[in-house]
């Protein structure tokens, strides 16, 4: 395992301000809003401030103040974050991100939450530091298994683990693969596929439920696209900053309750880390990769889970044990899809709270890894 630390050269980033400079606009209807998709006003102005105002300087120094390490897995170079407490005796915690999102989102939740864990933050491989994947298969279960040997060297034989978006996918993946191991699942951003008996819900599960079909019609081109021609968009994404920017803030957009329940910074960081490593495109293939992952497995993992629900979510606890041994399940009224970057501090609480449930066992704070 190698010490890491971000280093963009200044190339790169006086590339990125000329590209952005001269941006070529495209033509936009009047009127219609976000209805077909991010309105030029929306990426003009987020644009203008990646231009003049968002520092990434500051930024890099900012997510170097997380101790960050790289390490080579199944062939792929896998980055880190590992965070350790300042108590000897605490519960390792592995948190996977999702898409768009990078490791940085978990920025804000490390240091709280290393006062109660050992906290360790991988970039996806294809994402960020992890990336390009340069080999088919980076699938959720491939991910998954890579992060058991990850939690191997470091040293961990019981851990937690949480994921929101993908990461509500590659958790409970790895708790399947090493149920001897993963003490407890915390997951936010569960998507529960409904059936077409509704009956019996309450008007707040039905209205959840009936986001999966509305996400479908309305929300879901992007997942269509990266999961059958990944490869045709990345050369957009690889291009033009411009529009890797308005594909990543549709996302940001059609998630949770609206993109203002992210901040400018928060969404610029994770565009920036995309663009400045070149693995827009390559974090784009998870979808391809993970074709065999999406739907529900059809019995109940071993392992306790705790769902947490925030605004804009889609799980229903019904459908969730389906899938799931669901021990906890909370619903929030504030935060969103993007719940480290909304709602911070709601998340640490409830992770905390629901790991607190699980004993140490013995070893599992012996660190031979950095």
């Amino acid at each position: 395992m190698e010490p890491f630390v971000i280093d963009i050269p200044q190339e790169r980033l006086d590339d990125l301000r000329d590209r952005l400079s001269r941006t070529r606009w495209p033509d936009a209807l009047d009127g219609v809003g976000w209805s077909y998709g991010v309105p030029p006003e929306a990426v003009r102005e987020l644009a203008a401030y990646w231009l003049d105002g968002y520092s990434w300087r500051r930024h890099e120094a900012r997510l170097n103040r997380l101790p960050q390490y790289t390490t080579v897995i199944d062939g792929q170079r896998v980055h880190f974050a590992h965070v350790r407490s300042q108590r000897p005796d605490v519960l390792p915690l592995l948190l996977t991100h999702g898409w768009p999102s990078t490791f940085a989102d978990f920025s804000h939740v490390a240091e709280p939450l290393s006062r109660d864990f050992h906290v360790v933050v991988p970039s996806v491989p294809g994402f960020a530091f992890s990336g390009p994947t340069d080999e088919p298969g980076w699938g959720v279960r491939r991910v998954a298994a890579a992060w058991a040997e990850l939690m191997s060297r470091l040293g961990y034989p019981r851990y937690g683990v949480h994921g929101g978006d993908l990461g509500a996918l590659v958790s409970p993946a790895l708790a399947r693969l090493a149920p001897d191991r993963v003490v407890g699942v915390h997951v936010n951003a569960l998507t529960t596929i409904p059936t077409d008996d509704m009956s019996g819900l309450t008007e707040a599960e039905a209205e959840r439920a009936r986001g999966v079909a509305r996400w479908r019609q309305e929300f879901s081109g992007y997942a269509s696209v990266q999961g059958t021609r990944p490869q045709t968009l990345a050369y957009a994404l690889a291009d033009s900053p411009a529009g890797q920017l308005a594909w990543f803030l549709d996302v940001f957009a059609s998630w949770g309750t609206d993109v203002s329940g992210v901040s400018p910074d928060d969404v610029l960081t994770d565009v920036a880390i995309a663009w400045l490593t070149g693995t827009a495109g390559s974090s784009t293939r998870v979808y391809r990769e993970s074709a065999g992952d999406w739907e529900p497995p059809s019995a109940p993992g071993t392992v306790p889970t705790a769902v947490a629900v925030f605004p804009g979510d889609t799980s229903v606890r019904r459908y969730a044990e389906r899938a799931h041994r669901v021990v906890r399940w909370t619903e929030f009224q504030e935060g969103g899809h993007y719940a480290a970057l909304q709602a911070p501090g709601v998340l640490v609480e409830d992770l905390r709270a629901f790991f607190s449930g699980f004993p140490v066992s013995p070893g599992a704070s012996a660190t031979p890894g950095p």
